[in-house]
C-alpha cells in the first residue's frame, strides 16, 4: 500500500485523541508547524507532547486546547522568552509538565529505541529536575566506585513527526543539518510520520545512502508539504522567518488574542497551501536561500 498521505489523512489516522506525539525534535530548525496546525484543525485532545526545545509549536497546540501533558526541556519563544499559552496553562493547572534536560530527554528516547527500560546518567544531578519526576530513579553503580546515578526511564512515543528535506514514496528520507534528537525519536516511536519538502524518485535517495537517516521500513506515512516547517528554517530550502516570532509574541498575550491568531492562521485556512498564500510574497521571497553551499559529490562505486 502507498505510504503517501495528505496531511489531513496522516493526522486523522495516526494521531488519535490521547496520543503521545514527539515533534519539534531538531532544535530550532525543521519544526513541523504544518503538522501541528492540522492537529489543531482536527481538534485533537488529551495529547502528550514530547520534544526538547519546541519554540512556539507546543505553545500553539496548548493554546488550542489539544494538550494534557508535556515532556520537554524548554517551551517558549526562542526570540522573546516565555510563551504565553504555555505559561497560562501551567499556572492554571490545565497542563502537567515533566521537566527534562535536553540530554536526559535524548537518553529517554534512546532507551526506548534500544528496547531497554532505562539508561543511567550523571546528568541532572545537583538540580531539581528529578524532583517529583517519575522519569528519574536513583540507582547505584555495581562497579567501583559505587556512585549514585539517575536511571532515566525509557520513552516510546505513540507517533513521531519528523520534517525532512526530501523523501521517496516509501519513506526513505534524506535529512541534513541539525538532527537534535530526531533519530532517537524516530527509532523509539510506534509510528512515524515523515513530512517532507518534496517527494523524490527512489533513485535520488539511493544515490546517497549515507544521507538516508530515516529508513522507510520505520515510516507509516509520507506527507509532501512545501514550507511545512515555516517559520522555522529548512537548510537548503528556506531561511528562518525572524519577523514571525516577535509578531506571534505580541499577538498572543491574552487568551482572546491567541484565539484570534489561531483563527486567522490555522483554523481559517484549509491547509498549508492556503497558509503560504497568506504570507506576503516579498516576505516569502526574502526567505529563499541566497548563498548555496553544495556538498562535494561522493563516489559510491567499487
Amino acid at each position: 500500500m502507498s505510504k503517501l498521505f495528505s496531511m489531513a489523512e496522516a493526522i486523522a489516522q495516526f494521531v488519535p485523541d490521547g496520543t503521545s506525539v514527539a515533534m519539534s525534535l531538531q532544535l530550532e530548525q525543521m519544526i513541523p508547524f504544518a503538522a501541528a496546525h492540522e492537529i489543531i484543525r482536527q481538534k485533537k485532545r488529551n495529547l502528550t507532547l514530547i520534544g526538547p526545545i519546541s519554540d512556539v509549536l507546543f505553545d500553539q497546540l496548548i493554546g488550542a486546547g489539544c494538550v494534557d501533558r508535556v515532556i520537554a526541556a524548554w517551551i517558549g519563544n526562542a526570540m522573546m522568552g516565555s510563551a504565553y499559552n504555555f505559561r497560562r496553562a501551567v499556572e492554571g493547572g490545565s497542563v502537567k509538565v515533566f521537566n527534562m534536560t535536553n540530554f536526559t530527554l535524548a537518553l529517554a528516547l534512546q532507551a526506548g529505541a534500544l528496547g531497554v527500560p532505562f539508561l543511567p546518567t550523571r546528568s541532572a544531578q545537583g538540580s531539581d529536575t528529578a524532583k517529583g519526576n517519575h522519569f528519574f530513579y536513583q540507582i547505584f553503580s555495581p562497579f567501583e566506585p559505587k556512585e549514585s546515578l539517575w536511571a532515566v526511564r525509557a520513552l516510546n512515543p505513540d507517533v513521531t513527526i519528523a520534517h525532512v528535506q526530501r523523501a521517496d514514496s516509501d519513506g526513505n528520507a534524506h535529512c541534513w543539518g541539525s538532527f537534535g534528537v530526531m533519530l532517537e525519536a524516530v527509532r523509539s516511536a510506534k509510528r512515524v510520520i515523515v513530512v517532507t519538502e518534496e517527494v523524490v524518485a527512489p533513485e535520488v535517495i539511493s544515490s546517497d545512502p549515507n544521507r538516508t537517516v530515516i529508513p522507510g521500513f520505520l515510516v507509516s506515512a509520507v506527507v509532501e508539504c512545501p514550507y511545512g516547517a515555516h517559520p522555522s528554517p529548512v537548510q537548503g530550502y528556506y531561511n528562518r522567518d525572524d519577523a514571525f516570532f516577535p509578531e506571534y509574541h505580541d499577538k498572543t498575550k491574552t487568551p482572546a488574542q491567541s484565539d484570534a491568531w489561531l483563527e486567522e492562521w490555522v483554523l481559517g485556512v484549509r491547509d498549508r497551501g492556503e497558509y503560504v498564500q497568506k504570507i506576503d510574497a516579498a516576505r516569502l521571497a526574502s526567505l529563499a536561500i541566497k548563498n548555496h553551499a553544495y556538498a562535494a559529490p561522493a563516489d559510491f562505486g567499487f
